[in-house]
């Protein structure tokens, strides 16, 4: 089955002011959004944020959407995700379906295309949604597509960008604070010299060291506000 995907900009008009504007400041506390200058405004990128929630399909371009970046976005997401109302919406964002338990030929070909042709995809390396508050361990997939972009294309100048996405709440209710947090760019030229195998392996490694540490900031934040809060506390 071929896979494809497309953007309806009539659409993407109306749902991402509407989230930007309208539903996200409603339904959350305290946004914050740190490190947007660290996406690429030109050539292939692949955004990897960590995964807590549905809410992340919103709150990755409320961050670093077109408003932002003046780039559309395209969306890896599972293939239980693209079904129903929910999937027509996918589809018409800029999603496409893969499953991560087996992979596919023709989400993968597709993925290739996309970032030959300079998009900029969001994958999220984790592969579903964890709620546990820790990242947990990367998909290979990723580095093995970005690597095959770049052997294909040498010089295409592919980046990998972690993002942190953060919720006080391990499911994000009203009011719940969030932080995103964007780290630097990741060349996969500088894995390309190395077997696809090694390259691959390494660059999986560091990514997930770059998020982890974008994470764990968050975390130690997070303990300081609430030690903060409970000194005050006492204090009264």
């Amino acid at each position: 089955m071929s896979v494809d995907s497309g953007i309806c900009h009539g659409l993407t008009n109306i749902i991402y002011p509407l989230a930007r504007r309208v539903v996200i400041p409603f339904h959350f506390g305290q946004l914050t959004v740190t490190g947007q200058e660290n996406v690429p405004k030109t050539g292939p990128v692949i955004l990897a944020p960590t995964h807590r929630s549905r809410w992340d399909a919103l709150m990755v371009p409320y961050a670093v959407g077109k408003p932002v970046t003046g780039r559309d976005l395209r969306y890896m997401v599972s293939a239980n995700e693209i079904y129903g109302i929910q999937g027509w919406f996918i589809r018409r964002l800029g999603g496409f379906p893969v499953d991560t338990g087996r992979g596919g030929i023709s989400s993968i070909r597709h993925t290739v295309e996309l970032l030959s042709n300079g998009e900029v995809l969001v994958m999220f390396p984790e592969g579903n949604i964890f709620r546990n508050g820790e990242v947990n361990p990367l998909k290979p997939g990723m580095a093995r597509i970005a690597l095959q972009v770049e052997s294909s294309h040498p010089g295409i100048g592919l980046n990998i960008v972690p993002i942190a996405l953060n919720y006080s709440q391990p499911i994000p209710k009203w009011g719940c604070d969030v932080k995103v947090t964007v780290g630097s760019a990741i060349s996969v030229a500088d894995y390309s010299t190395k077997s696809v195998k090694k390259g691959a392996a390494q660059l999986t490694h560091d990514l997930y060291t770059a998020m982890t540490n974008l994470d764990r900031s968050y975390s130690a934040t997070r303990k300081s506000e609430v030690r903060s809060q409970k000194s005050e506390v006492s204090l009264d």
